[in-house]
Order: structure tokens, then sequence, then C-alpha cells
């Protein structure tokens, strides 16, 4: 790990820093996500963002599934099983 900086342009842009491009595996297109915290802001890719959040969820029920259950077992009652 270590210590890089950047300027935002005129126009809003910012280069990032080869070193940290090499790093992490950004190429030109590479699809990136500012994350907003209370410790400052976090930068990564879409994917690594994204795989990040699936692990974070991982392992919990889906509300999907949820909702699912709960109206078999309605059904299941209304057709007195």
């Amino acid at each position: 790990m270590g210590v890089a900086t950047a300027t935002i342009g005129e126009k809003g842009r910012l280069v990032v820093p080869i070193e940290v491009r090499r790093r992490y595996g950004w190429d030109a297109g590479t699809s990136l996500v500012f994350i907003d915290s209370e410790a400052g802001a976090h930068l990564m890719s879409a994917d690594d963002a994204l795989a990040r959040f699936r692990a974070s969820v991982a392992g919990t029920s889906s509300p999907v599934d949820e909702l699912l259950a709960e109206r078999r077992h309605e059904a299941a009652r209304e057709n007195g099983e």
C-alpha cells in the first residue's frame, strides 16, 4: 500500500496515477465507484464493489425467498394443509 495524489481538473476530471492503476489492474474503460463513508471516500472498481457487496450478504436469507416461503405457508393454511 502507498500514497498517491491526484488533482481534480477544471472540468471535474480526475487522473488516477499510473502506480495505482497498475497496482489494481485498472485499464482504460474500467468503471470505478466512489463510496462515501465516515472515514472518507473510497475508490474501487465496480467489479470489486459488487464482489464485496455479494460477500457481505452471502449466507443471509433473501427477502424474495422469505416472501415466497411466507406466501406458500399462507396458501397451505388456506387449503387446510
